[in-house]
C-alpha cells in the first residue's frame, strides 16, 4: 500500500552568524587566485584543456597544466547562478535554493552494511540503496538522497543501478556521487528525462544534481570533469568537492589547505562556466586534517570543525550555493557518532548554509548500519528546533494565561497548555521507558523505528511505464558497458 511522504522540515535560522570577516573572506579568495594564476590545476582532460584556452587559460598541453589568470576567474564565476532549485518527483518536495533554509542530505556511498536481519557485516548491494531510500524518504529532516551504500552487485553499471533504485523508492531529489564517467553521465541525463516527461521539465526542475570530486593536491580527473561538462550541458546542476587533507595532500595548516582545496573547486567551476555560461554549480569542500598519530585522514580534529563555517561563506563569496561538510565525528558506530553532528550542522546552518550532507554512515563514511540514519536524523531535528530560535510573540507570552492563573495557580487546567504542550518537540529515541524499570537504549529504539519504517512506508513509486523506461535505458547501458 502506497503512503504518503511527509512534509520536508528544512532548518530555518532565525538568527545567522559570520566567522570570517570581510577581509579574511578576501585574503582566501587572493590566495585561492595566486595558486590558479601562478601553480596551476592538472587537468588530464583534452576536451577541458581546450575549453580553458579558448577563454583566456594558459594551457601546456604536454603537460596537462593550466594556469588561469583572475580575470579569467572572475569573469567566469561572475555568471554561475547563486540560486536555483533542486526538483523531485514530487513537486512539494524540491529543495528551493533562496537562501532562507539548509536542506540536509543522507551521506555516501558506503561499501558495507550491518545485515537489516542477520546483524552480520558485509558488502552492500542494490536493495541496500532501495531499502535506504524509503528510510530517507519518510524521515521529514532529510531533504534530498544520496544513495548510501555502493550497488556492489551491478558491475561496471552500479552507478545508474543506484540512481534508478533512488528514483523508484523516493519522491525526494536524489545526489549522485558516483556517476562520474561521460558515458554513464548520458544514461543518467536519460533517466532524468523519463522521470520529469520533458527537457523543459528537467531543466527547470532538476530530479537529480550530481557531485564530483577533485584530486588533492590541484589535480582533475579525466572521467569525471568530462562527465561534469555533460551535465553541464543539461543543466543538471554539477558540484565539486575537494577532499584534501592537511599534513598529506594540502599544507597542515586550516588556511593553507582551504586556499588549496578552493583553488580545486573554483577551477572546476570555471571550466564549467566558460563552456556553458549560466550552468548550475555549486561548491563542496570537505576536507580533513591528518592525525599525526596514525598518518589517518581525521574528520573529527577540533581544528577540522573550522572547516564548515569556512565553506559555507567562501562558496557564497564566490556567488554559487554550497553543500556544506557535516557528520558524525566518531570513526565508530554508536549513540556518542551520531551525537557529533549537531555542532557541524548549526555551524552550517547559521552561516547560511543552503545544503548539507554527511547523515546515517560510520567507520569515515564506509559503513551503513540500519538504525544509523533514524540516530543522526534525530539531531537534525534538535538542530532545527534550536535554530529557529525564541518566539517572542504576544501569543507564546500568554499573558492573559498568566493573568487567569495567577500566584499559586496551575496551568495543567487550562485549555491553551494542552495546545501549548502538543506543540513542543519530543525526542522520539531517548527517554523512552523500559518495561522492567528505566530508559531503552537509544539504539535499541532507531533500530525498532527503522524496521517499522522499512515494513509500513512505501512511497508513491513512478508510473509503470516510467518504471519499464528506466529498466530499459539500465540494459541498454549494460549492453554498450558491460566489459
Amino acid at each position: 500500500m502506497v503512503s504518503a511522504t511527509p512534509q520536508l522540515k528544512p532548518i530555518k535560522p532565525e538568527y545567522h552568524r559570520n566567522m570570517l570577516s570581510d577581509q579574511q573572506l578576501e585574503d582566501i579568495q587572493s590566495a585561492t587566485l595566486e595558486i590558479l594564476s601562478g601553480v596551476g590545476i592538472y587537468c588530464p582532460s583534452g576536451k577541458a584543456l581546450s575549453i580553458y584556452a579558448e577563454h583566456g587559460g594558459q594551457v601546456d598541453f604536454n603537460e596537462k597544466l593550466v594556469k588561469l589568470p583572475a580575470s579569467v576567474v572572475q569573469e567566469a564565476m561572475s555568471h554561475a547562478p547563486r540560486y536555483y532549485t533542486l526538483g523531485s518527483r514530487s513537486a512539494d518536495h524540491d529543495l528551493v535554493l533562496d537562501g532562507t533554509c539548509t536542506y540536509v542530505a543522507t551521506d555516501g556511498t558506503g561499501v558495507e552494511t550491518i545485515d537489516f536481519k542477520s546483524s552480520q557485516r558485509r558488502s552492500s548491494v542494490k536493495a541496500d540503496v532501495a531499502r535506504m531510500a524509503r528510510v530517507a524518504d519518510y524521515l521529514p529532516s532529510i531533504g534530498f538522497y544520496w544513495p548510501m551504500v555502493s550497488a556492489q552487485d551491478q558491475a561496471e553499471t552500479a552507478s545508474l543501478h543506484e540512481l534508478e533504485a533512488a528514483f523508484n523508492n523516493t519522491v525526494k531529489h536524489v545526489q549522485t556521487c558516483t556517476v562520474v564517467e561521460e558515458s554513464t553521465a548520458r544514461y543518467a541525463i536519460e533517466m532524468a528525462e523519463v522521470i520529469c516527461g520533458d527537457i523543459e521539465t528537467m531543466q527547470a526542475r532538476p530530479p537529480f544534481s550530481s557531485l564530483i570530486c577533485t584530486i588533492a593536491p590541484l589535480a582533475m580527473d579525466l572521467e569525471s570533469m568530462e562527465a561534469a561538462l555533460v551535465f553541464a550541458e543539461a543543466r543538471i546542476p554539477v558540484g565539486f568537492m575537494s577532499m584534501a587533507c592537511g599534513g598529506l595532500s594540502s599544507p597542515a595548516t586550516v588556511a593553507g589547505t582551504v586556499a588549496l582545496a578552493d583553488a580545486e573547486m573554483v577551477a572546476a567551476m570555471v571550466l564549467i562556466q566558460l563552456a556553458y555560461p549560466g550552468a548550475p554549480v555549486y561548491h563542496s569542500m570537505m576536507p580533513g586534517l591528518m592525525d599525526r598519530r596514525t598518518g589517518d585522514f581525521d574528520g573529527g580534529s577540533w581544528n577540522n570543525h573550522l572547516f564548515t563555517p569556512i565553506s559555507v561563506e567562501l562558496a557564497h563569496k564566490w556567488g554559487v550555493p554550497t553543500l556544506a561538510p557535516i557528520g558524525p565525528t566518531a570513526a565508530v558506530s554508536g549513540w556518542e557518532s551520531a551525537a557529533g553532528i549537531k555542532a557541524g550542522l548549526m555551524s552550517a546552518a547559521l552561516c547560511g548554509a543552503d545544503t548539507a550532507s554527511g547523515i546515517g554512515l560510520r567507520e569515515t563514511c564506509t559503513l551503513l548500519t540500519p538504525e544509523g540514519l533514524v540516530l543522526d536524523a534525530e539531531f537534525i531535528d534538535m538542530a532545527r528546533v534550536e535554530a529557529a530560535g525564541l518566539d517572542t510573540s504576544l501569543e507564546a507570552f500568554s499573558l492573559d494565561m498568566i493573568r487567569n492563573v495567577g500566584p499559586r495557580g496551575n496551568f495543567l487546567k487550562e485549555k491553551k497548555t494542552r495546545q501549548q504542550v502538543r506543540s513542543l518537540e519530543y525526542s522520539q529515541l531517548t527517554n523512552q521507558a523500559a518495561t522492567d524499570g528505566g530508559y531503552r537504549d537509544p539504539i535499541e529504539v532507531a533500530a525498532e523505528k527503522t524496521a517499522w519504517i522499512l515494513q509500513n512506508h512505501h512511497p508513491q513509486p513512478p508510473d509503470e511505464k516510467v518504471q519499464a523506461e528506466l529498466k530499459r535505458i539500465l540494459r541498454a547501458a549494460e549492453k554498450e558497458l558491460a566489459h
